[in-house]
């Protein structure tokens, strides 16, 4: 999880300051070293660690901070908006043309995912604002880089526009002309990147952005590069003049320093964040909801906002209908299955819940074969068995556990975990949400053994 560590020390920090009641200024300047010496650790530049904690000083040693009844808890508001304001403030948009397409220049060192996080950003905009994008292979050097745009703009359901080998700037004026001629409301250019900033890429990316005036120019980092994504987002805007960032690969950076140097650096606005591999893993990035994270208060906004994603509200209400008159079956139970999945890793959402509910969750994970098992299973039956789970003898079984290619012991656990998910609904009372993946002791039924939850 980004920021792990960083998140540890400092509400360790806080911790501390909460234990002694009343402060002294001494108390301040003793925590802000150590949240000094966090956020180096942490990989954000000694630049931004030493003006990040000048700041939050000249605010925290005020008499109307150590006068108060609560100082523990003003000195953390402080670092929470300071942090808030070193990645941004507020979130940062798009820009859309008013007329035609709005045509996105996509660029980036070799190495940092840019075409994936070209057709995931395009997803993006098409799933939560419906926008009609079309994908654009213009990096025509990099062996295989049109066949994987092809390959993850199908995987997608989104057209791409390619020529094969020519020239990368006729290639990006024609998609142009093609989004135009076919409907395509959105243009996202998938440039050629280099194993370092040169003159010749810098070049092609001058001429591209003269032919197709780009509304956006997006440079796509590595976030676990730590301070040569900062570098690199400084050549390619002292160079391009970038409008954004988009930050990959978040999720396995537990240092996090980039997110806190890139803007303060370069001046320019992290938009967007990937946050695993799958390629519905992008999203808007938040600088108020991360510094939240990173101080242990989580990001309800953002749970709610995935919660909301992943479920609909209209089988929603059928599952509590069925759930008041105790007819839960297992294709509901599939359903739930398919919900959790779309809902992200948990070690993700834990970052997004509060205190020690999120820690309780850290660390957990699905078991994607457990979960492939139960589907299997599920799916081999058929429509009257999944109502009707009542119904399956020996013979069924068998057939079942031939069908999916397991044996008739994995067909009988899902049983017993799906009785056991009975009974509980039975215990809920009318308008309860309903807790469909727990169990005795909290356990993740379905979904392997690798943590209990207190």
């Amino acid at each position: 999880m980004a920021f792990e560590g960083l998140s540890e020390k400092l509400n360790a920090t806080f911790k501390r300051l909460r234990g002694k009641g009343r402060l002294t200024e001494n108390d301040v300047r003793e925590a802000m070293r150590e949240v000094r010496l966090a956020l180096l650790e942490a990989d954000v530049s000694y630049k931004v660690v030493k003006e990040f904690v000048a700041a939050v000083t000249e605010r925290a040693i005020g008499a109307d901070v150590l006068d108060s009844l609560t100082p523990a808890q003003q000195v953390i508001k402080i670092v929470n908006e300071e942090l808030t304001a070193l990645m941004g403030g507020a979130a940062a948009k798009l820009s859309m043309a008013n007329n035609g397409p709005t045509v996105v220049m996509m660029v980036g060192l070799q190495g940092a995912g840019k075409t994936t996080t070209t057709a995931k950003l395009a997803g993006l905009m098409r799933k939560q604002y419906t926008k009609r994008p079309l994908l654009a292979a213009c990096d025509v050097y990099r062996p295989a880089a049109i066949e994987q745009l092809k390959v993850v703009g199908g995987q997608l359901d989104l057209p791409v526009y390619e020529q094969g080998q020519g020239d990368p700037v006729k290639i990006a004026e024609a998609a142009l002309r093609h989004a135009k001629d076919h409907g395509s409301d959105m243009v996202f250019l998938d440039t050629a990147g280099r194993l370092h900033v040169d003159e010749t890429l810098m070049d092609e990316l001058k001429r591209m952005k003269a032919a197709v005036h780009p509304n956006e120019i997006l440079l796509v980092v590595d976030a676990m590069t730590g301070q040569d994504a900062v570098n690199a987002a400084s050549a390619f805007d002292e160079a391009l003049g970038i409008d954004g960032v988009v930050l990959t690969k978040l999720d396995g950076d537990a240092r996090g320093g980039a997110a806190l140097s890139i803007r303060a650096a370069t001046g320019k606005p992290i938009k967007f964040v990937g946050t695993g591999e799958k390629l519905d893993m992008i999203e808007p990035f938040h600088p108020d909801r991360m510094a939240s994270r990173i101080l242990g208060m989580g990001d309800m906004l953002s749970f709610i906002e995935k919660a909301e994603q992943a479920f609909d509200e209209k089988q929603a209400a059928k599952l509590e209908e069925k759930l008041r008159k105790n007819r839960f079956t297992l294709q509901d139970y599939f359903d739930q299955l398919q919900q959790l999945r779309n809902m992200g890793d948990l070690s993700q959402i834990a970052g997004m819940l509060p205190g020690q509910l999120g820690r309780q969750l850290q660390g957990a994970s699905i078991d994607e074969k457990q979960m492939a098992h139960t589907e299997a299973i599920i799916l081999s039956m058929t429509p009257l068995e999944r109502e009707n789970p009542q119904i399956l003898n020996a013979s069924r079984k068998k057939r079942i556990a031939a069908g999916c290619g397991l044996e008739v012991v994995d067909v009988n656990r899902l049983l017993k975990q799906f009785d056991m998910m009975q009974q509980l609904t039975k215990q809920m009372t009318k308008g309860r949400m309903p807790q469909m993946l727990g169990g005795k002791g909290g356990r993740m039924h379905g979904f392997g053994r690798k943590k209990r939850f207190k």
